[in-house]
């Protein structure tokens, strides 16, 4: 306090308040004092209690001390709790008990009837002690005589209501002392003062909240209290608190404007409903904007005042509390709520005013927050402020469209009347701006003013928004405001510069997935495209747009006409062709091949069937369409593709494919898609597998470099290939929705052929599908002509006629009228003739009995050689059983045979057909051969073997009989080599029974058939006269089982010693046990054999060492030497 001597209104409303406190009495006195007084009592902190179970607080106590008046003393019913005065204190100095009872206590008496008039009980006197004047007085009572009587004359309750303060000015600890206990005693009654009238305070503003539902209850009287509540809090510099009165408020009123808007609305509301005259947006550089408290406490404030007038005191204790982001923060949710609020409570605004309003409020935050941040603060925290410049920048833009500043030819004179009116409802620049260069009215006033002026600080504000957007990753906000950007350019007609925004834009939401933005951004893409004249981006955009379901039918069929209009249309170059990406104009739902298997002979016919999706909203003449397929020559292509067709597609040769979404634009940077497929590597010599993996086929588009930048540009990547196979369909009209095309093609060329690109060609304008994806191919092979000869039993049996298949696969070979087959004939081995031999040919043109079997039993040799062998046989024909080759005819099979050859004459049949037949074959006997001589080409080949080595005594042996076959599509002789097996196994052996001799000849069924021996016989060769021969066994037909032996005896009589050696030859008739008669008569078995010294020569010789009668037996015998043959 300067000057305590003169009367001071105290300061009510400023960020200086402070509790205010009375002086009376010596005024001298306490000027002296005061400098030391205010210096002191904030020193030391002090615990403040509250009530209601609140968290206890250390506060700085700091006073206002006035002079004391009784105008200063509250009033009944004054709810100002920052002109009411806390604590009452008298100063005095008197050491005299004269002048006490003439002057002071007089004094005291007026001023404490005074304070109990007005009900104040907080009180304190305070004596000063002074040494020096206590020594210039010599007949002076002693100090405590003047606190006594004070006391017993005031304080008989409240003794310590009265404190002494010694020698004041003095430094001394005597002092120090004085002032401590002083100071505590005066925080002490200061803080149960304010603690106790708070109290009552902030019941009284509780019992005025709860009657808010009475008639006549008033926000804004209610506003003034808990205002003044949020005052004493923020005078005590408690910012926290006091923030959160103002909350309340805001949560309060924002609730009352809720209601009203659903139909329960409180009277005084309709004051708050007038219509807005004044827009100068928030004020935010002054601690407390009176003049708009006074409209509310005068309840003539609109809603715009009491917003802006409660948001500049929340955005003041933020910045107390240092809390400058959420101001920003606040401040963009308060504008939009105020917008809101408006609509709800119906208040009328001129057209603009709000959004001047909203402009000016966004720059005046953002130059507070400026004012009170340092530039690192500023742009480390773009996030919490870029929305204010945002809506800024949109505000800015619909005063630009509402005065006609954006228009092509400029304002009208409407539009100045309305800027003139806008400006006038901003008022007078406001005196804490005006000096200012950059203030936010200057800003509006300047951007309004021209169209000129308007541009730059719209695209300032843009681009600088922008920038913001950007810098902290939110793309999609910056694209937004690129949009606003193009249509702003637009209407300056510079499509050149919307182009780039808008396809920005429309990359981020396809990214995103935005629907209606992708087709609201596409449909200003392609009026700007149209302005540029980008004819083949116009027209793919417009065929998006056309297939486009979010739009209706009439716009959708519009695009759809820029499209066959520019088809029809007479262009300049007519070989130009413009490529368009076919996911805009159709899909390719399926494909199905016929054959299934996709895989067709050399001149036979393929069918490929698709069902394309339309879509079109209108039914689509197309001059053609057409399947680009590239031709590759692979090995083991028929393999490869029935491999992949079990692994890809589905039955019936069906192949379907996924329903793309129109794709976003893609980059130079994106990569095409993997052509990938199948590669085995076989060994030359037996066709075995070596090695198998997977090719990338487009390796060369994957490892391209790529340019740098390129992904600024915008792209198609749609390219048409040009090659020489094609398949064309012409003259199709794709209605909306699914529509079936059929493409036939011949082969002519074996190879691999793979569907690249589905191309549909209205004039000029051709949709491209550049890949078609999963890969689908179908193969055409080229296959040579084969024979196969194959047996039809497990395997052939020696002796008895068997049946063997012809197989002839003509490949692309036509066999003609006369062309037969002709075999060499061979002793050993008989080819049986019957008339009624059938020829059946059939087709193969489904590719299911194509090349390479799997079955097969027939392989290319070396030299030509084909080689068949008994596995498998019966497979084979259970394939042919099944129907996987149809029957085209059968024809009667001529089969002439001479000394040398037999010729089988076959029918004719045309290429990639089979032809089979059957015929007997017969093993027949052969004489021994002298030696092991080579076999030749159509001979036998007559040393008998087992096939295992390691059961020789439990399996049949075999011999091979080599045919050679000159066929007529080939130079080269075929040789085949037919294995036939041994039915039988025969052994003899020698019998003793004393001196007469026996043998006995036992043979074995060692095959699964059963057989009849009949006719056993037994002969010696040669010169046999002095040896017979007597069989002791019967002579009837015996039946042997397989795996059974049947066993013949026969006694040995001789006439002359000794006995010559025996040469025997048996020799046994046999059939099958079938019923089924035979067409030739069956050669007997025979098997040959040689016994020598069949008996024992005994000598005796008597020995050294032995006894007499001791003999030393000798053995002699030869091992016989067996030769066996035997014949079926």
């Amino acid at each position: 306090m300067d000057a305590p001597e003169e009367p001071l209104p105290p300061v009510i409303y400023t960020m200086e308040n402070k509790p205010i406190v009375t002086c009376a009495g010596d005024q001298n006195l306490f000027t002296s004092i005061y400098p030391t007084l205010s210096q002191q009592l904030p020193r030391e902190p002090m615990e403040w209690r509250r009530s209601y179970g609140r968290a206890p607080k250390m506060i700085h106590l700091e006073s206002n001390f006035v002079q004391f008046k009784e105008e200063l003393l509250p009033k009944e019913g004054n709810k100002a709790l920052l002109t009411f005065p806390f604590l009452h204190i008298y100063w005095t100095e008197c050491c005299d008990t004269e002048v006490y009872k003439a002057t002071v206590k007089d004094d005291l008496t007026k001023w404490q009837n005074v304070l109990k008039s007005h009900s104040s009980v907080d009180w304190l006197i305070v004596v000063v002690e002074n040494d020096a004047k206590k020594k210039n007085k010599t007949n002076i009572l002693p100090r405590t005589s003047i606190v006594d009587k004070i006391r017993n004359d005031f304080c008989n309750k409240q003794s310590d209501r009265c404190v002494v303060l010694s020698d004041p000015l003095k430094d001394s600890s005597r002092t120090q002392e004085s002032w401590n206990a002083f100071l505590t005693k005066l925080r002490t009654l200061l803080l149960m003062s304010f603690t106790k009238n708070l109290g009552k305070f902030e019941d009284d503003m509780r019992t005025l909240r709860e009657k808010r539902t009475e008639p006549g209850w008033s926000f804004c009287e209610y506003f003034m209290v808990q205002e003044e509540l949020a005052f004493v809090f923020e005078m005590l510099q408690q910012f926290e608190d006091a923030l959160v009165q103002y909350d309340e408020l805001d949560a309060l009123f924002s609730q009352y404007v809720v209601n009203f808007g659903a139909g329960d609305g409180a009277n005084w509301l309709t004051f708050f409903c007038q219509p807005v005259k004044s827009w100068n947006g928030l004020i935010l550089r002054k601690p407390i904007d009176m003049e708009k408290r006074e409209l509310i406490q005068r309840q003539e404030a609109t809603l715009l005042d009491l917003r802006s007038y409660l948001f500049s005191r929340q955005c003041t204790l933020l910045l107390f509390l240092q809390r400058p982001w959420e101001v920003a923060q606040r401040a963009l949710e308060l504008l939009h709520s105020c917008v809101q609020e408006l609509e709800l409570l119906d208040v009328s605004v001129p057209p603009g005013a709000l959004d001047c309003w909203v402009f000016l409020s966004c720059l005046e935050v953002l130059q507070r927050i400026e004012g009170c941040c340092d530039r690192v603060q500023i742009d480390s925290n773009i996030a919490h402020t870029v929305g204010l410049w945002s809506y800024a920048t949109e505000k800015l833009k619909s005063l630009g469209y509402l005065c006609g500043l954006v228009s092509e030819k400029g304002p009208n004179s409407e539009d100045l009347n309305r800027t003139v009116d806008l400006l006038a409802g901003l008022g007078a620049e406001r005196p804490e701006t005006a000096n200012t260069a950059q203030s936010p009215y200057k800003k509006l006033k300047e951007a309004l003013s021209s169209v000129e002026a308007f541009e730059k600080h719209y695209l300032d504000l843009s681009h600088a928004t922008i920038e913001m957007y950007t810098s902290i990753g939110r793309i999609r906000s910056a694209k937004f405001i690129g949009k606003d950007l193009a249509e702003f350019y637009m209407r300056k007609k510079s499509p050149q510069k919307a182009e780039v925004y808008l396809q920005g834009a429309l990359k981020n939401y396809l990214a995103e997935g935005w629907a209606l933005p992708v087709t609201h951004t596409r449909k200003q893409l392609a009026e700007c495209q149209k302005r540029l004249g980008q004819i083949e981006n116009y027209l793919q955009t417009s065929s998006l747009l056309a297939s486009d379901c979010h739009l209706t039918e009439e716009e959708r069929e519009s695009f759809c006409r820029e499209i066959l209009s520019f088809a029809g249309r007479q262009t300049d170059s007519p070989g130009h062709k413009i490529v368009l990406p076919l996911h805009s104009f159709a899909h390719l739902r399926d494909l199905r091949f016929t054959p299934p298997n996709a895989v067709v002979h050399v001149g036979g016919v393929l069918s490929v069937e698709i069902t394309v999706c339309s879509q079109m909203p209108v039914p689509v003449q197309v001059e053609q369409i057409a399947i680009h397929v590239h031709f590759s020559i692979e090995k083991n292509n028929y393999r490869k593709t029935a491999e992949w067709l079990t692994k890809h597609r589905a039955a019936g040769g069906l192949v379907s494919f996924p329903t793309e979404a129109a794709p976003c634009p893609a980059p130079q940077s994106s990569l095409p898609a993997l052509e990938l497929c199948e590669m085995f590597e076989r060994s030359p010599s037996d066709n075995s597998l070596n090695t198998t993996g997977i090719i990338c086929k487009n390796v060369h588009m994957l490892l391209r470099r790529q340019e740098s930048g390129a992904a600024l540009e915008a792209s198609t990547g749609v390219a048409l290939e040009d090659g020489a196979h094609v398949l064309k369909c012409t003259s199709v009209t794709l209605e909306p929705g699914a529509n079936t095309i059929t493409f036939r093609t011949q082969a002519r060329e074996p190879g691999t052929y793979t569907l690249r690109q589905l191309c549909a060609s209205l004039g000029p304008v051709c949709f491209v599908l550049p890949h078609i994806h999963p890969p689908v191919q179908y193969d055409v092979y080229s296959q040579e002509p084969q024979l196969r000869v194959e047996p039809l039993a497990d395997s052939l049996l020696a002796g008895i006629p068997q049946k063997v298949k012809f197989t002839v696969t003509t490949g692309h070979y036509t066999v003609k009228n006369g062309d037969s087959l002709q075999l060499s004939n061979i002793e050993a081995m008989l080819i049986l003739c019957h008339a009624e031999n059938r020829a059946v040919i059939y087709s193969n043109t489904r590719g299911d009995c194509g090349p390479a079997h799997p079955w097969g039993v027939a392989f290319e040799g070396r030299d030509g050689e084909l080689r068949t062998r008994s596995a498998g046989g019966s497979a084979g024909r259970a394939v042919i059983s099944g129907g996987l080759c149809s029957v085209a005819s059968d024809a009667a099979l001529r089969v002439q045979s001479s000394d040398k050859v037999t010729s089988i004459s076959l029918p004719a049949a045309p290429a990639y057909h089979m032809i089979e037949f059957e015929l007997e074959v017969l093993s027949l006997p052969s004489a021994p051969a002298a030696g092991g001589e080579s076999a030749v080409l159509g001979t036998t080949e007559p040393h008998w073997k087992h096939r295992d080595t390691q059961k020789a005594s439990h399996s049949m042996a075999t011999t091979d009989h080599r045919v050679s076959i000159d066929c007529p599509w080939s130079i080269y002789s075929t040789v085949i080599a037919l294995t036939f097996s041994m039915p039988f196994r025969t052994t003899h052996s020698l019998l003793s029974a004393g001196t007469r001799k026996y043998v006995q000849v036992c043979v074995q069924n060692l095959s699964e058939l059963d057989f009849h021996l009949s006719d056993s016989n037994l002969v010696a060769a040669g010169d046999s006269s002095d040896l017979r021969l007597v069989p002791l066994h019967t002579d009837s037909q015996q039946h042997v089982r397989s795996e059974q032996a049947a066993f013949f005896v026969w006694e040995l009589k001789w006439t002359r010693e000794p006995p010559p050696p025996l040469h025997g030859q048996f020799s046994v008739g046999f059939s099958p046990a079938s019923e089924q008669r035979l067409s030739v008569s069956l050669k007997p078995y025979t098997y040959e054999f040689q016994v020598d010294n069949f008996f024992y020569n005994e000598a005796a010789d008597p020995g050294n060492g032995l006894r007499s009668e001791g003999l030393k037996r000798r053995l002699q015998r030869l091992e016989p030497r067996v030769l066996a043959r035997w014949r079926a």
